[in-house]
């Protein structure tokens, strides 16, 4: 039985590989670049799409928030592109800045110099709220619609708060305009491609994270979570643990996800973080 099952995850494995090669070497020429970019956006959200099967389809929670996690990892490598700036150039601001009469770069913005940093964050800042979030919920046995309810209230409010940031964040307008990476043109040819290459490489990744989560032990708990919380419960496990992990590490799966969207559409704001933005896609 063991050896049926390490036969049928190698032959996985290979199909996945295989399919991750096309999209790497065979698609990029046959599609012209308009096509091959919308492509590498639709491959980021089937990142989110994953990290959204972990918690509804395995464990039964419908989130309408995740949304905020996705733009938050967009926001925080949009950050770092925007403090880029031209070599021997006086100037040290993004370009909206001055025009709402802001002289000196926001405290938080300052980290974001950092790439380390910046790809640290992308991940860690949605996870770490998706953490206190799931963590506030769970403990409190909130399941069903009104955990729905909740992920959805959360949404409006950091959708208000940031629309609400002219001096800070642009607003509503958002973060746009990326100039270079590592002295490289963000818009150009080349380097949209190797963006689109890392969206591939990081869905498979993805991909094997959750398959690997699922496959065991965990994905049994997952599963039983979503079937009966209760009777779980009367076993012996405590949910709200295992429901707090899988909620962050969905959310920092949608942070990866909005990076790479953010950096092959060239914009993120506010509107990122609507349900029929991600409808729409």
């Amino acid at each position: 039985m063991e050896n049926i099952k390490q036969k049928a995850l190698v032959k996985e494995a290979a199909i996945v590989g295989a399919i991750a090669l096309i999209f790497i070497l065979l698609i990029p020429g046959v599609l012209p670049d308009v096509r091959l970019n919308q492509l590498g956006r639709f491959l980021a959200l089937a990142i989110v799409a994953l990290g959204i099967d972990l918690i509804w389809g395995y464990t039964g929670l419908l989130s309408l928030g995740h949304g905020v996690f996705f733009a938050l990892g967009g926001y925080a490598f949009a950050m770092h592109l925007k403090l880029q700036f031209p070599p021997n150039t006086s100037i040290q601001l993004p370009e909206f800045m001055s025009l709402y009469g802001v002289t000196e770069l926001p405290w938080f913005w300052q980290p974001f110099y950092s790439f380390p940093f910046s790809i640290l964050a992308v991940v860690a800042i949605p996870a770490i709220l998706g953490a206190v979030l799931g963590y506030l919920v769970f403990r409190n046995r909130i399941r069903g619609v009104y955990f729905s309810i909740l992920t959805q209230a959360a949404t409006i409010v950091f959708f208000n708060f940031f629309n609400g940031q002219q001096k800070l964040i642009n607003g509503t307008n958002g973060l746009t305009d990326f100039k270079t990476l590592f002295g490289a043109s963000v818009n150009a040819r080349d380097t949209q491609y190797i963006f689109y290459i890392l969206t591939v490489l990081f869905l498979v990744a993805t991909y094997v994270l959750c398959r690997w989560l699922t496959s065991g032990r965990f994905g049994r708990l997952l599963v039983a979570i979503r079937d009966d919380e209760v009777r779980l419960r009367f076993t012996g496990y405590n949910p709200t643990g295992y429901k707090v992990l899988v909620f962050a590490i969905s959310a920092g799966l949608a942070g990866i996800a909005g990076a790479l969207f953010t950096v092959q559409t060239g914009i993120i704001s506010p509107k990122a973080m609507d349900i029929a933005f991600r409808s729409k896609w």
